[in-house]
């Protein structure tokens, strides 16, 4: 085997592109030289971005390539993980929009958290005509958020265990090991050396009987696209218990009321528009307007409590909806990785008025809520 022919200098001519050629003296074989075409026509833009003109010799020309023959490309030449992160930076660091604006384009791409990302963020540029794919890749990564969510979100609302009370319905969740045991020692098997268990004990759950009403007030200014897409999630999650009654109001300096379709994400998303200022205290007095039972009202503001307008407006409402004994909670972040991005100066100014503020994960969120309204 020569030098050349060395698979990790052959690793190296890809990483570093064609300009390594001459340095490395690799010989790429025919599956190679298509990976090679396929990151040239992407990566070359970076060169061109530093103002440098760039040729590519013989069949190697990225020209030869357009976007859906690239797109091909690059999901028969790499694995699923390595082709979201190609796809994003396609579409958010050299500016490929073409890949949003044909529906056959847009069914190429696998739908994962990252595209709806920047679907919802230039939604409004795309032609009409893409609508009912992009719905389409909405729906799926909904659909996958929903999955991993609902079921826990679920057992939170279940109800807690009521350890004073034993049930007569068997479920493992419920389990009272130490009730068991205690109950049943007098079943000992000295030869077995063992406690034979003839009947298991299973706490009872509180439930709640009586609705709440949760409004979620969620700031769809453009910093936060991940809240506005789990904040949607949990809404139609949160419709679809018995036990409490949610309202959906979306906002920037505009506000728009999603009640009517809280308990479906897909549409939710569809109708928001990313972007834009914040007024945060003209839409907290527009829910304050929706309150019927306010000791039995949770107000959540997802926000990451940057006013645009001025703060005497939405300190005045903070206090008058604590005054009257709504739970007001500020959620500085709802997405999967809640971290904490947000103006801590206004948090602290909300908390005085009396809002609980947290930057947590939806389904710690779910667990809040339940404690909030216990």
């Amino acid at each position: 085997m020569t030098l050349s022919d060395a698979p990790a200098l052959r690793r190296w001519r890809l990483v570093l592109g064609r300009f390594a050629q001459d340095g490395l003296g690799a010989t790429l074989s025919g599956p190679e030289q298509r990976i090679d075409a396929a990151l040239e026509f992407l990566y070359n833009r970076e060169y061109e971005r530093r103002g440098t003109r760039v040729k590519a010799p013989g069949t190697l020309d990225p020209s030869v390539l357009d976007v859906p023959q690239w797109l091909n490309e690059i999901r028969e030449l790499f694995p699923r993980d390595v082709v979201e992160v190609v796809e994003k930076h396609a579409l958010d660091r050299y500016g490929l929009t073409e890949l949003l604006a044909d529906p056959e384009m847009l069914a190429k791409l696998q739908p994962n958290e990252d595209l709806l990302r920047l679907l919802l963020q230039f939604k409004g540029r795309l032609p009409a005509h893409t609508r009912d794919a992009v719905r389409r890749i909405v729906s799926a990564v909904v659909d996958q958020l929903k999955a991993r969510l609902e079921a826990e979100v679920r057992r939170a609302f279940a109800g807690r265990l009521n350890r004073s009370r034993h049930s007569r319905f068997a479920a493992s969740r419920n389990f009272d090991p130490k009730g068991t045991l205690a109950r049943n020692l007098r079943h000992y098997d000295p030869v077995r050396k063992a406690v034979v268990v003839s009947r298991p004990l299973f706490f009872e759950r509180n439930t709640r009987r009586l609705p709440w009403d949760v409004i979620l007030c969620v700031d769809q200014s453009g910093s936060m696209v991940d809240s506005v897409i789990h904040s949607a999630v949990m809404a139609s999650i949160l419709a679809g218990l018995p036990v409490v009654r949610v309202k959906l109001v979306v906002f920037d300096t505009a506000i728009v009321d999603l009640t009517g379709v809280a308990d479906d994400p897909v549409e939710t998303l569809m109708s928001v528009q990313l972007g834009g200022g914040t007024n945060i205290g003209r839409a907290l007095a527009y829910c304050e307007r929706l309150i019927e039972t306010p000791n039995r009202t949770v107000l959540t503001l997802v926000s990451d409590f940057a006013e645009g307008s001025t703060p005497i407006d939405l300190l005045a409402v903070t206090k008058r909806l604590a005054e009257a004994r709504v739970r007001l909670l500020g959620l500085a972040a709802l997405d999967s990785q809640a971290v904490p991005a947000y103006d801590r100066g206004m948090a602290d100014r909300l908390a005085a008025c009396g809002m609980q503020i947290a930057a947590l994960t939806p389904r710690a969120f779910a667990d809040w809520l339940v404690a909030v309204i216990s």
